[in-house]
């Protein structure tokens, strides 16, 4: 009965030991861990800084059915015309853009991580991600629990990096100096990438959410009473060593500010960017 006993003991342990040992994540197993809920916390508190704030985010992973084209823009048109106010981008360009990426909505990459605009990890990302085939295999590319915080995120993209500078001197309703420029800048290396965006965007007419955007915003300036500038704005070209906090130092402003002025959701810089800083101006 005693070796019985120890027996069945002796099976326990051994039981439980190979139960335990399953539990223990490897190396490559490491990455479903991240908890969505935390990860989208950090990343969707940042962009916001009182420009067209997004809806507080749940921490569920919202998956969308898109049956077409058309459904496609009647889900997401809002959100472009939202982020052409915040940032000065054609909502036609972000749709197209969104559209051409996403694969209407229905590609592998856009289905498991509701990112519209195909935006890699990149150096200092601290949201959740996942991996895919593109250019290399198994690649990583951000994850959105909605896709709206992708379109927000795709603004802070271009706003955020000197190359696509120029293109915010053009004219917010002209979409085809827009598609040619992302192409200049360096945003897809496919050399039909505007005719592309072109053709999506005179196909489903979606240069008509622009026009109603650029409209409103002339009345509001007819409107608005002439007052005297009291900032001017000044640029600072990023040297080698520079931080945003020496950068705030040499001007006397805050971090926080340097960020929100420039649309950084981190404090990463680049050796020759361009960072705005905006100065009191004492000549009124």
């Amino acid at each position: 009965m005693t070796r019985r006993l120890i027996v069945l003991s002796l099976l326990s342990i051994v039981f439980i030991g190979c139960k335990a040992k399953r539990t223990v994540a490897t190396k490559s197993e490491a990455p479903k861990k991240k908890t969505e809920v935390v990860v989208v916390k950090k990343e969707t508190k940042k962009p916001n800084d009182g420009l067209f704030p997004m809806p507080e985010d749940t921490g569920e992973f919202l998956r969308f059915s898109i049956g077409s084209p058309e459904e496609y823009v009647e889900t997401f048109y809002e959100v472009a015309q939202m982020e052409m106010k915040a940032f000065g981008i054609p909502a036609s360009i972000t749709l197209a853009q969104g559209l051409l990426e996403s694969g209407l909505g229905k590609g592998a990459l856009a289905l498991k991580t509701n990112n519209h605009f195909g935006i890699k990890c990149h150096t200092g990302w601290e949201g959740d991600y996942d991996f895919h085939d593109d250019d290399e295999k198994g690649e990583c590319f951000r994850k959105y629990n909605h896709p709206m915080y992708s379109y927000r995120d795709h603004s802070l993209f271009l706003k955020g990096r000197s190359r696509y500078g120029f293109l915010f001197d053009y004219r917010n309703d002209d979409y085809k100096r827009w598609a040619k420029g992302l192409r200049q800048a360096g945003y897809a290396t496919d050399k039909h990438y505007p005719q592309k965006l072109i053709s999506l965007i005179e196909r489903y007419e979606l240069y008509k959410y622009d026009t109603e955007i650029a409209k409103q915003v002339y009345s509001q300036r007819k409107e608005e009473p002439v007052i005297a500038a009291r900032t001017q704005n000044k640029v600072h070209i990023v040297q080698k060593g520079d931080t945003l906090y020496s950068i705030s130092r040499s001007y006397s402003v805050s971090v926080e500010d340097l960020k929100r002025w420039n649309y950084m959701y981190d404090s990463n810089l680049d050796i020759g960017q361009e960072l705005t800083v905006k100065t009191e101006n004492f000549n009124k």
